[in-house]
């Protein structure tokens, strides 16, 4: 089993390499012209590290002229929630049906178009961006857990509405057989895209 500080070592080092291919003059983090997403995979339990080493890549990108976005999926969660009822609406469900079906309502305001898709007010956040210039990093994805938004199949919905480059940085553990486990979740697997690039894996 790695140490604290191998882990941190590791994260740092895997967080250079996407740096390297953010910087580049042609974008490297996906092959795809029309698909400029990517994951950055991380363990749950690094979750404040991989905010102080996202905070620190910003900082270093922008020192070299790009305009970095860093997008809380949290405050997508809540503007979303917010826009459907706010938090007592949820609350009234889960106390009324149980944990559930409050999960299984806040996955119905994510995704379907009549509510609040997250994709929707991830697009709106980015649509004046410049894609030459300006990056997005997704940060905060645990919020959706365990199961108020599949986070992996984000970049899927995303897929045509934008050019700006986006990278999730996505807690979950690696399985051999499974791919991705959001959070490490027993059961549980990536059912997105494995056409964008994921570092870390």
């Amino acid at each position: 089993m790695l140490s604290s500080l191998d882990q941190a070592n590791i994260l740092k080092s895997q967080i250079e390499i996407l740096e390297k291919d953010l910087s580049s003059e042609e974008l490297k983090i996906n092959p795809h012209h029309d698909l400029p997403f990517a994951i950055f995979r991380y363990d749950p339990e690094q979750e404040f590290m991989l905010r102080k080493e996202v905070k620190l890549l910003s900082i270093r990108l922008e020192s070299k002229g790009k305009n970095v976005h860093v997008i809380s999926l949290a405050d997508l969660f809540f503007e979303s929630v917010e826009k459907e009822g706010g938090k007592e609406q949820i609350t009234k469900v889960e106390k009324e049906l149980g944990f559930n079906s409050a999960q299984e309502t806040l996955n119905t305001y994510f995704t379907e178009k009549d509510f609040s898709p997250i994709p929707d007010l991830l697009e709106n956040r980015i649509k004046t961006m410049n894609k030459e210039k300006d990056i997005v990093f997704l940060i905060r994805a645990g919020i959706f857990s365990p199961d108020s938004y599949k986070i992996s199949v984000l970049l899927d919905a995303m897929h045509g509405r934008t050019l700006v480059p986006i990278v999730l940085f996505y807690p979950g553990k690696i399985d051999s057989n499974l791919g991705l486990r959001f959070m490490g979740l027993p059961g549980r697997h990536s059912v997105g895209s494995y056409h964008v690039k994921i570092y870390n894996r």
